[in-house]
């Protein structure tokens, strides 16, 4: 069974940086798209960023651009976010997610396209 495993998150002072994890367990497949979402509070869940594991290909919401930097250590079997200049908009709970049949890439925001999902991490920046 895939299961996805989220920590790193915590409360952190505007400006400051942030490093999410992802612990992946169970995929037998080398051909998935793994990324994380976002939901704050009173909004619906977002897409943040995504990392395709069979040629690293990223994507990133327009508004995490420039601050935020995905990778994933296929040898850790961890997917990461770098997360920096982190604003107080960004305050949500971060949820990894991933996919086995994306078939089309730039659809990686689209959450019903997700199989797996992990419980999620808190991220709150004070302003």
């Amino acid at each position: 069974e895939v299961q996805l495993v989220e920590s790193g998150g915590g409360l952190v002072q505007a400006g400051g940086s942030l490093r999410l994890s992802c612990a992946t367990s169970g995929i037998i497949f080398d051909d998935y798209a793994i990324g994380w979402f976002r939901q704050a509070p009173g909004k619906d869940r977002e897409g943040v960023s995504c990392i395709l594991r069979r040629d690293g290909r990223t994507y990133y919401a327009d508004s995490v651009k420039g601050r935020f930097t995905i990778s994933l250590d296929n040898s850790k079997k961890t997917m990461y976010l770098q997360m920096n200049s982190l604003k107080p908009e960004y305050t949500a709970v971060y949820y990894c997610a991933l996919s086995f049949g994306l078939a089309d890439p730039g659809s990686w925001y689209m959450e019903n396209l997700m199989d797996r999902w992990g419980r999620g991490t808190q991220v709150t920046v004070s302003s």
